[in-house]
Parts: C-alpha cells; sequence; structure tokens
C-alpha cells in the first residue's frame, strides 16, 4: 500500500465514515431495545468499507440503491444523520416522513433511491435508473447493491440480460455477508463464486475482500471506472460479514461465537486507525477527537428524533392517489 495513494486526508476520512455508520448503528440497536424504534432493523455493522469505499469513489451525480441493510449507504452518502435518525424512530422529520422506518429510506436529492424492503426488488429499479442515465446521455452510473440471498433471486438474471443487452451502465455490487437470513450461502448455491453469475452473459466480474478498506476501495475505483468508460455493466462481490443478526429479532444461533470472533479480528475500522497510526498518519489525541465528535453526532441525531413529532393521522393521504 502506497501512502502517495492512500493520503491522510483519504484515510481520515474513510475511518470518519466507517466509525459514524458503526456507532450510529449501535446506538440504533440500544434504541430498538428501549422500543423507540419498531418493525425491522437491519444494522450494517461489520459491512462499514463497502459503502463508505463506493461513495468515496463514485461521482456525486452517480445514483445508489440498495436492499433493506440500507443505513450506511444514507450516512456514507452525506445524508443529515439527524434525518436517518428520525426516519429509523418514526418521526415526520426523517427522510421519508416517517412513512418507511428502517427499510424504505430515499434521499433522492442525494441520488439515493432506496432501502427496498421487498429482497431483490431494488435490482430491475437500478437497473432501469441505468437505463435513463444512457437515454439521457449521461456519464453517470447506478451502483446496484444486493446481498447474497438476493442474488438467486430471477430478477437479478433478467436485469443482468437486459442490462448487457443494452450495454446499460450498472454497477451490481454483491454484499455476500454469508447467510441470506440464516441460511448459509453453501446450503443456498451450488456456485458460491457469485462474481461469476454473468459470465454467461459476458459480463465480467470481480470479487473483492470487502472488509478490507484498501482493497475495497481499488476494486470499487476500477470496477466503477469499468462501467463509465465502456458504458456496459459489471459485477463486483465483496465478501464481508455482518456481525449482528440479520435483523434486531435474529439471535444468529445458527452461526458460533468463534465464527463471529474471526470475522472481528479483520474488523476495516481497526485496520484503517491501524494503518494511520503505525505509518504517523494520525495521533492518539486526534483519535480521541474524531471519536468524541461521532459520539456527539449521534448522541445529536437521538436527541432529534426525541424532539420530532410523530406523523398526523392526515398524513396517511399524503402522496397517496385517491
Amino acid at each position: 500500500m502506497s501512502n502517495n495513494k492512500y493520503t491522510t486526508q483519504l484515510l481520515k476520512k474513510a475511518f470518519n465514515s466507517m466509525l459514524l455508520i458503526r456507532k450510529f448503528e449501535e446506538k440504533a440497536a440500544q434504541l430498538y431495545t428501549m422500543k423507540m424504534i419498531a418493525g425491522f432493523c437491519h444494522l450494517y455493522i461489520g459491512q462499514e468499507a463497502i459503502a463508505t469505499a463506493l461513495k468515496m469513489v463514485s461521482s456525486q451525480d452517480d445514483s445508489f440503491i440498495t436492499g433493506y441493510r440500507c443505513h450506511g449507504f444514507m450516512l456514507a452518502g452525506g445524508t443529515d444523520p439527524n434525518i436517518v435518525m428520525a426516519e429509523l424512530c418514526g418521526k415526520r422529520t426523517g427522510c421519508s416522513r416517517g412513512y418507511g422506518g428502517s427499510m424504505h429510506m430515499f434521499d433522492p436529492q442525494n441520488n439515493f433511491y432506496g432501502g427496498h424492503g421487498i429482497v431483490g426488488a431494488q435490482i430491475p429499479i437500478g437497473t432501469g435508473i441505468a437505463f435513463a442515465e444512457k437515454y439521457r446521455q449521461t456519464k453517470n452510473i447506478c451502483i446496484t447493491v444486493l446481498g447474497d440471498g438476493a442474488a438467486n433471486q430471477g430478477q437479478f438474471y433478467e436485469s443482468c440480460n437486459i442490462a448487457k443487452l443494452w450495454d446499460l451502465p450498472v454497477l451490481y455490487v454483491i454484499e455476500n455477508n454469508m447467510y441470506a437470513l440464516g441460511t448459509s450461502l453453501e446450503r443456498s448455491t451450488k456456485a458460491i463464486k457469485l462474481y461469476k453469475r454473468g459470465l454467461g452473459l459476458e459480463i465480467d466480474g470481480q470479487q473483492v475482500n470487502g472488509m478490507n478498506f484498501f482493497e475495497m476501495y481499488d476494486a470499487a475505483q476500477n470496477a466503477i471506472n469499468y462501467v463509465r468508460e465502456k458504458q456496459t455493466p459489471f459485477i463486483l462481490e465483496a465478501i464481508t460479514y455482518r456481525y449482528k443478526g440479520h435483523s434486531m429479532s435474529d439471535p444468529a444461533h445458527y452461526r458460533t461465537k468463534e465464527e463471529v470472533e474471526k470475522f472481528k479480528d479483520r474488523d476495516s475500522i481497526s485496520l484503517v486507525k491501524n494503518y494511520m497510526t503505525e505509518n504517523g498518519m494520525i495521533t492518539n489525541e486526534e483519535i480521541s477527537v474524531i471519536e468524541a465528535a461521532v459520539k456527539s453526532t449521534v448522541q445529536a441525531a437521538v436527541e432529534y428524533s426525541k424532539m420530532s413529532k410523530d406523523p398526523e393521522i392526515s398524513d396517511l393521504e399524503c402522496n397517496v392517489i385517491l
């Protein structure tokens, strides 16, 4: 790894982004147990390097769309943590006015189009967004994120086919955290190298360690440049791991403590922090300042949510054609 490429400014930004996601999600878990957050809640803890790297190397005009494990992408993309937390708590000040909660977050101003609760539903939508970019003759692309479970859905194959047939600028990112809810990849999937799913359609792909920020950054940059320059789809499979259950209601008894600890030893946040420390790019005092600032940001988001109003009954008819 070259210090010329991974500058202090770049790594501090990555460290701050990943730490914000981690602490935000840990606080969300706490609020869920306090019943301040209701419904389903899927945490991004352990997968922070993927959203952070993708956001850092993409263009401001590129679009993102993902499934229901979406809070991390909102935060990495610069959405105000206040309105993300308010949405989790079902408040009118939330990014979806309290309608969507954890699973259906949107921020069109930052080109983020969800947050989708149906497994794989985001894939054809993301492909359609890429079609719109090609139709408008822009150089923007759509980063369409899905899980290993969604990779077995029919709409993924259908989307890949039309994306290659029409040469659409879409990057399919498979976040392979090895479990579709409680079913391991090996139990549900014969061909487990998911980045090869497009080879029959002549779509190139690559597998990367999604828990290593440096490798994820390089792979994301190369994949995005490939799609933008060639105006054709690409599949990037990021091997990662969620430290928590599939959702807050999942005790994750299908995994051993030893397995979880093994992946925690590869933690992306610790990797970047240790790299900066060992190379004299940051001091312990600076780390403490960043950690304190992140903690303050998350706590401010909680207070903002507590002060925000609940939706009114009249809001039921808002944005609905009767």
